[in-house]
């Protein structure tokens, strides 16, 4: 097989007419010519961190719409999963990503449970973490969340980190906000990535300490622009990555969206390039995706280098995708889930808060969460202060109350079993009794996603561990839409990603004030201001 275009060979900077010759999935040569069609052949993309789960997708639904926009292979943390149904869920993700051609390069989860503070459906300790790295298809140990516990010499997170340098796989961060002395001693671990810089002098910090910088762009967290200025001094040491991204942001665009933001902004295409597709390759010791001679042939054709918009993806050799039409045939999706929660009652929301409450404050585009206090008369839904419910899926328990605000929501809740890292049932809304159905209905469903008003009710089932359809990628991102409007539209929700935003209200290791289905936690001081 022959293909011709303009080959952007990024480590040469140079662009030129060129013919690759393919044989058997292989590039076995790339021949320089004088004329060839004004196309653009590029290496594919490659998100350089992802939960595959936070898109409602199995793997398989996944990858077919991701080739649609160039992307070739991710940098998958089953880490989502692992926290419902330990190593038989990381299993299921190897197994279905299989049925498809993509590469998913799985790491090995290095933190489940995520923390003690929380309720979990299962624990992966430092032997069955032993155990997945020590097979070739897993290339990393997933992020070391467990900040303290590198700090403070926990044996059991040493051990997983131990693991991994012995099998030679690197080893991912996750430490927002961390500097000075402890970045030095988290780093000095072996530690050698972060996705989970909000600041520009934090990521120069952990740059200078030898870190590689992934620039996230996802559904809710955001900080391409805040990060977006290092490409142009720091090009080497950057991946770009989405970390969580919803059906419905899948389906406009992936990588080759932050290229071409990256490509607007004045950086070199060359750079920019070498940040989307070749660092990860590099990093992670990939062996596909380099477009080079002897290697797998594994592309992408573009119109041009500005907006990148994808006339083909090919993987060893094969057109899987052609003008925003995925080629691979969808392929059958079984259920699997760990989920036994009963249906509450009204009741068990009755909460009397305390004079003075401690609020948390929902941030778009981010994460972390701010504090503040406010007296109990300011707890109302016109001070667009709401009740946030966390319950139990794994096991009976009576439901965690808190309050939160600038969800905006009114006359209606939302819900899911979506709720980071431990994937027990979160709930916002404007009453109780609105609440207590969209977490009832979820229940019911055993895990979906859930808005409701006086009059509607709107649900995607998640079948799939209480984390994914097993549905049809473009019908689930459809599906997905529809309640994605709904939460803006009717009940009036003015985040970005309503639902997105409400499954990281109860992860504990991003600060200040989250909710466990153990009680309200602070980030800072890693321990219960209430349970």
């Amino acid at each position: 097989m022959l293909v011709e275009g303009q080959l952007v060979a990024i480590e040469q900077r140079r662009i030129y007419p060129a013919q690759l010759r393919i044989e058997n999935g292989i590039i076995v040569s790339i021949t320089e010519i004088e004329q060839a069609p004004n196309v653009f052949i590029i290496p594919g993309f490659v998100d350089a961190h992802v939960h595959i789960e936070s898109s409602l997708l199995a793997p398989s639904e996944f990858a077919r719409m991701a080739l649609t926009h160039g992307t070739i292979a991710t940098i998958s943390d089953p880490h989502e999963i692992a926290n419902v149904l330990g190593l038989a869920g990381v299993e299921y993700m190897i197994e279905n990503g299989q049925q498809v051609p993509f590469y998913f390069n799985f790491g090995a989860p290095s933190c489940v449970p995520a923390t003690v503070f929380e309720t979990a459906g299962a624990a992966m300790p430092a032997a069955e973490v032993e155990q997945l790295l020590a097979r070739p298809e897993i290339l990393y140990l997933s992020e070391m969340m467990n900040f303290p516990g590198v700090l403070f010499d926990d044996p059991e997170v040493h051990a997983k980190i131990k693991a991994a340098h012995k099998y030679g796989k690197p080893v991912d961060g996750h430490a927002p906000g961390l500097r000075g002395k402890d970045l030095e001693k988290y780093v000095s671990a072996g530690i050698s990535t972060d996705h989970e810089c909000y600041t520009l002098e934090e990521a120069l910090d952990k740059i200078a300490l030898g870190m590689k910088i992934l620039i996230r762009e996802g559904s809710a967290a955001r900080n391409f622009d805040t990060l977006i200025p290092l490409l142009k001094t720091h090009a080497k040491e950057l991946m770009f990555c989405s970390d969580d991204k919803h059906p419905d942001s899948l389906l406009l665009g992936h990588i080759n969206q932050l290229a071409a933001r990256a490509v607007a902004l004045g950086n070199s295409v060359f750079d920019v390039l070498e940040v989307a597709c070749l660092n990860p390759v590099k990093h992670y010791k990939m062996t596909h995706g380099t477009l080079q001679i002897g290697h797998s042939a594994d592309f992408v054709i573009v119109k041009d280098v500005t907006h990148f918009e994808v006339l083909k993806t090919y993987i060893k050799g094969n057109l899987l995708a052609q003008e925003g039409v995925c080629l691979v045939e969808s392929s059958p999706v079984k259920a699997l889930n760990n989920f036994v929660a009963n249906e509450i009652d009204l009741g068990d929301l009755t909460y009397e808060p305390s004079d003075v409450e401690p609020i948390m404050v929902c941030l778009d585009g981010q994460l972390i969460t701010e504090r503040i206090n406010l007296p109990k008369a300011e707890l109302t839904e016109e001070n667009d202060v709401l009740k946030l419910v966390v319950v139990n899926r794994y096991t009976a328990a009576k439901p965690a109350i808190a309050y939160i605000k600038n969800f905006g929501i009114k006359g209606g809740a939302i819900a899911g079993s979506v709720a980071h890292d431990s994937h027990n049932i979160i709930a916002v809304g404007s009453s109780d009794e609105f609440i207590c159905h969209a977490i009832n209905k979820v229940i019911k469903e055993t895990g979906a996603l859930v808005a409701c008003s006086k009059t509607e009710t709107h649900v995607l089932p998640l079948a799939l561990a209480g984390l994914m359809s097993v549905g049809e990628a473009w019908e689930v991102a459809k599906q997905y839409s529809l309640l994605d409007i709904f939460s803006k539209e009717v009940l009036g929700s003015n985040l970005r990603a309503p639902f997105m935003s409400l499954s990281f209200m109860a992860l504990l290791v991003i600060p200040h004030l989250k909710l466990s289905d153990k009680g309200l936690f602070d980030g800072d001081t890693f321990s219960f201001v209430r349970n």
